[in-house]
């Protein structure tokens, strides 16, 4: 049997670090978030009023294809970041800092609403959930250019709706795992928890179907 799965979570969280770790761990191809240039990022740095929408709308139909292509895969996968979140999360954060017209926004989700309507969802969503302080360290420390001037305000905006989003997302079911007390990338009995989670909710190797927590939350320590 096939399975699709998602890793979430806010900038910071370590999606690629963990996708790779599963896909390795469970012999499961990786798809990677598309890194395909956005011709109108640098438009968007400029004048991000004028440009958020055009932006927006090429990264929702990179990963519309992204998802569709993956869930037509006859073999197992791990995706690194999901289709929903562009739009639920950044695209609506751009729109709550008017940086989209009612109009456009108006025509933004109506493409997206159109697209969940034909879209099958993942089996399971992975949401890295973090403090803030805990994922500003992280991006602190990795020092990427393209993250350079992002601000502590900015990852606490993203994080209140990442919370919310999880809590209401209801197309697939969703485990939560919090990454503030852990090294999943060199710790194995880490990893072999929380793959023993996914497996639980997948059902492998579990053969019952009730015994299963949807929303389980790790509180590793």
């Amino acid at each position: 049997m096939r399975y699709f799965i998602t890793i979430s979570g806010n900038i910071g969280a370590g999606k690629t670090t963990l996708s790779k770790i599963l896909s390795k761990r469970l012999g499961w191809a990786l798809a990677a978030e598309p890194v395909d240039e956005n011709p109108y990022l640098e438009d968007f740095y400029k004048d991000m009023k004028r440009w958020a929408f055009h932006s927006q709308i090429f990264y929702l139909s990179k990963m519309a294809k992204h998802h569709f292509d993956l869930a037509q895969r006859n073999e197992s996968a791990i995706q690194d970041r999901s289709f929903y979140e562009n739009a639920e999360i950044f695209a609506m954060n751009l729109y709550k800092q008017k940086l989209f017209s009612d109009k456009e926004w108006g025509t933004y989700e109506h493409l997206y609403t159109s697209l969940l309507d034909i879209m099958t969802p993942p089996d399971l969503i992975v949401y890295l959930q973090a403090s803030p302080q805990r994922l500003w360290e992280r991006i602190q420390k990795r020092n990427r250019e393209v993250e350079k001037y992002m601000t502590l305000e900015y990852i606490l905006t993203l994080n209140t709706m990442y919370e919310a989003w999880a809590k209401s997302f209801t197309r697939c079911p969703v485990l939560v795992y919090n990454i503030d007390n852990t090294d999943l990338k060199n710790t194995t009995s880490e990893q072999d928890d929380l793959i023993s989670k996914v497996k639980q909710i997948l059902l492998i190797n579990n053969n019952n179907s009730h015994s299963c927590d949807w929303n389980k939350t790790n509180n590793a320590s």
